[in-house]
């Protein structure tokens, strides 16, 4: 059990001890999509979804999703972030509300999490407030792009 860092001599769960490891400067990217058809596609362009404009509340429940991370996986640590970036658009020939979100950070650990706990809810929000119109959308593609800082060093998605 000595290579899993997540548990304890007898096997079990604990949280790993960052209070030795230096502060350092933090960047995750991740990104993530909702497939919808065109008429839903139509209506959160023209602002046209009875609960509001769908890309506004999505970005803020993105940004409020990663400030949550550690209350929802339960070995993530509380993260004091720097910063929170959401950002959704449209692709029209994909059919598709594109999100990314950036988390910063000077810490012991990274923001991973955040990032990816940040594009999952704003992926959910969507989800939320377009299935009145339409409930076989898909949550896609939810992935990490880059990280960087932290001993294990920086990281980019080769695709």
């Amino acid at each position: 059990m000595e290579d899993f860092t997540h548990f304890d001599d007898a096997g079990r769960a604990k949280m790993v001890d960052v209070g030795a490891k230096p502060l350092s400067q933090r960047t995750a990217v991740a990104a993530g999509r909702v497939l919808v058809s065109r008429d839903t596609f139509s209506l959160i362009a023209s602002g046209g979804v009875k609960k509001g404009d769908v890309l506004t509340v999505a970005q803020i429940a993105g940004i409020m999703g990663a400030k949550r991370t550690p209350d929802l996986i339960p070995m993530c640590h509380p993260v004091l972030t720097d910063g929170v970036q959401v950002s959704l658009f449209l692709d029209e020939e994909r059919c598709s509300v594109e999100i990314q979100a950036t988390v910063t950070c000077s810490g012991k650990t990274g923001v991973e999490m955040e990032a990816l706990t940040a594009v999952s809810t704003a992926a959910l929000t969507v989800y939320d407030m377009c299935k009145a119109v339409q409930r076989d959308m898909v949550i896609a593609d939810i992935r990490l792009l880059s990280k960087t800082g932290g001993v294990h060093g920086d990281y980019r998605r080769e695709d």
